[in-house]
Order: structure tokens, then sequence, then C-alpha cells
């Protein structure tokens, strides 16, 4: 459905991503930003089903800057591989990167943002600091609570799994503590991961509840 594209960010750098468009007249547009594994296809599949649900969808190639086109699967060497590359992420870069994908779709309607794992806490920051955005969804994002004393300047919607065995509930108890202001849902004996179905974490049974979620929420605040 999609297509490979190209973006360019403030400083000049040209990242890779992937764009998916609905068959119709769009009702928006939403940012995806990807795991730990790049734009591989899990994240190209949330693209395509995002365009089924009638928003223009881009996900940036926010590790371009340190391996150009690099995605990964989920085998235990290949998750071992990818963690090397969150070691000491590049938050203003990434940022960067998050803010050129929002610039090429504000053309199209109101601009959403989801994310998953490391792109969960990118989608959070992204609503306290990015401009052009309306509405944020994170889905276990494990920086999240690192800044949740920033304010999002979108609504926001969270989303976490119980038996997150890099995310501590105590962690989730705080963010939501801290941010009142923020939907924060956790889901009963979900692992970290439990979206996407390409996972042995993928729990249907919580996907199936937080897909809708997430939809509902970006029917309501991208209008």
């Amino acid at each position: 459905m999609g297509q490979d594209i190209r973006l360019t960010a403030s400083d000049n750098f040209q990242l890779g991503g992937y764009r998916a468009d609905p068959a119709g007249n769009p009702k928006g547009a939403v940012v995806v930003i990807q795991e730990i594994f790049g734009v591989n296809h899990h994240i190209r599949s949330v693209c395509d089903r995002l365009a089924s649900e009638g928003y223009v969808a881009i996900a940036p190639s926010i590790f371009d800057r340190t391996s150009p086109n690099f995605q990964s699967g989920y085998t235990p060497d290949e998750i071992a591989e990818a963690r090397k590359f969150v070691a000491s992420p590049d938050w203003a870069a990434m940022l960067r990167d998050t803010q050129a994908a929002i610039d090429a779709v504000k053309g199209v309607g109101p601009v959403g943002i989801i994310g998953f794992c490391l792109g969960g806490s990118v989608a959070f920051v992204a609503a306290t600091r990015l401009s052009g955005l309306k509405a944020a969804i994170g889905y276990y994002g494990g920086a999240v609570v690192r800044f949740a004393d920033e304010t999002p300047k979108v609504p926001t919607q969270l989303h976490f799994g119980e038996k997150d065995a890099g995310i501590p509930l105590t962690d989730v108890e705080t963010v939501k503590a801290k941010r009142p202001d923020v939907e924060v849902f956790i889901y009963p004996g979900a692992q970290h991961g439990f979206h996407c179905d390409e996972r042995a974490s993928y729990d249907k049974a919580s996907a199936d509840i937080a897909w809708p979620r997430s939809m509902e929420f970006f029917a309501e605040h991208l209008t």
C-alpha cells in the first residue's frame, strides 16, 4: 500500500521513511515512530493499517543517522543487536527527524503521532516539545517516566503491559501521578511489545482493546 520516501530534517540531514496513503480523502495524518527494530515489516504494516483507517501514515527512519536503512526482526540475536542502538539515544536528533515527518504531512490535515517501544517514548516527548501535532499515543515507552515532568501540549494517551519486564509498574504509577492530564491504560497480563503480532510477546486480547481505543482517540482529536 505504501512507498519508501525521503525526508529532510531542520539540520539538512536526509533520512528515509515509509508512507502509506488512504484510498479516499484522508481524515488527517499520523506519524508512526518505530521500535528499536527500525522501519521494518511491522511498522510498515501499522502504516498500512492506519491508511485503511483513513489516515496518511508516515514512519521516519530515526536510526538513519547511525545505521541507514536498519531493519530487524525479533529473534533473540536480532533483539540483542537492536538494543545497541538505544544504549545512548540522541533524543534531539530523533526529535528533529520526527518533526521532519510532521512537517511532511501537515498539509494533509490534523496530525497525530503514535509510537511503540522506543517510539512510544519519542511520541510522548514529541507531544511536549514539537509543533504541529493534535494528539499523541505511546505504546510501552520505557523512557516516558524520565520525561514525565514535561507537560504535553496536545491530548496524550499511553498504553503499558502489566507484565512488561522492562517497564516496572512503579514507573507507570509515577507517570500517572505526575501526568493526570494523560490517559494511561494498563493491560493485565500483557508483556512488552504486546501490540506486535510478529513478536513472541504478542497479546491479541490486549491488542484488540488497545488499537480501537487508539483509533477512537485519534477520531476525537484529529478533527
